[in-house]
């Protein structure tokens, strides 16, 4: 299920490619809100990966790791995820701080969207940022999504954004 956009390949997270993962989740930049800045374990790491597998094989969706075309080198994930009790996954990106304010996220993000509303027949689509994380809700705001509300969840202000499908 690789997905393509003009400048980016999003392709779905194997086994065997735990330890990227497990690195882009430790970056200090990526866990201050991905993480509540708490560093996860590779075993952490695993279970999750492990579930993406199985969202894959179950729902088709989990995290794809984000590539440049033409380069090998990964420089995020994008994908859809079960974060709180929502009855369907909301959208989440990360990129590596090297590849920040080039656009890759909205690009990545727009192309899950895309996937959401076409493959799998969402009729809206919820992403959930970290309040004082502003360079997402930029991301968020630029895919066309409108904020819903703010609440505390697990002692943190979160702000949620949704998007209708058209």
């Amino acid at each position: 299920m690789i997905l393509k956009t003009q400048q980016l390949v999003l392709r779905p997270i194997l086994e065997s490619e735990l330890s990227t993962l497990h690195m882009i989740f430790t970056d200090s930049y990526v866990r201050k809100y991905l993480c509540d800045d708490q560093v996860f374990s590779l075993q952490q790491v695993e279970e999750m990966l492990k579930q993406s597998i199985k969202h894959f094989e179950e729902e088709k969706f989990g995290l794809w790791f984000i590539k440049i075309n033409g380069e090998s080198e990964v420089i995020g994930f994008v994908g859809l995820w079960y974060f709180f009790d929502e009855e369907q996954p909301q959208l989440i990106y990360a990129l590596l701080p090297k590849a920040l304010k080039k656009g890759y996220a909205t690009e990545a993000a727009n192309k899950i969207i895309e996937y959401c509303f076409d493959e799998l027949g969402y009729e809206y689509l919820v992403a959930s940022c970290d309040q004082p994380n502003i360079e997402s809700h930029k991301v968020a705001e630029r895919l066309g999504m409108r904020k819903m509300e703010e609440k505390i969840v697990n002692g943190s202000p979160i702000v949620f954004f949704r998007l209708e499908k058209l």
